[in-house]
């Protein structure tokens, strides 16, 4: 496994859709492991490939510590109420905006091994999976946020 580097806003790599995968191969399951790697060294929960640089359909993510996710060619088949998140984002270093997202999700992809895989996501779950499918597509999180804010001002906020 490798560590990647994390692209940043600016890139132009970001506002593209990104290609389908098709099949699993032994390079895509190490650039899902490095992708994991690369998303841990950052303290991050999601990384989708097109932040590493790769013009892909395929993302991890990690929203708990040991509970890692991958998906290869996902797609959100249902998404049904709404919620508010606070989100930001490897690619957008060191900013914080809030997010509406759907309540809950259901999303289906292939696995790390090819294998065809459907999850129902809800709270949380749901947010990480919309933020990285959305990288998929060429959006950032701030083309969908309101109050964008250094993330120190969330710190001072929550100190209080």
């Amino acid at each position: 496994m490798a560590l990647r580097n994390i692209v940043t806003e600016g890139d132009p790599i970001l506002r593209k859709v990104c290609r389908p995968v098709g099949e699993v191969t032994p390079r895509i399951q190490m650039i899902l492991d490095d992708m994991v790697e690369t998303m841990r060294d950052a303290n991050g929960v999601g990384l989708a490939a097109p932040q590493i640089g790769i013009m892909r359909r395929m993302f991890v993510a990690e929203p708990e510590p040991e509970r890692v996710f991958c998906f290869v060619d996902p797609e959100i088949i249902v998404m049904e109420g709404e919620q508010d998140s606070e989100e930001g984002c490897l690619s957008v270093p060191g900013m914080v905006g809030d997010v509406k997202r759907p309540e809950k999700i259901v999303i289906q992809g292939l696995d790390r091994y090819g294998k065809t895989q459907k999850y129902k996501f809800e709270g949380f779950d749901a947010i990480v999976m919309c933020h990285e499918f959305d990288h998929l597509e060429g959006v950032l999180y701030v083309d969908k946020a309101e109050n964008v804010r250094p993330a120190e001002a969330l710190a001072e906020e929550e100190e209080k």
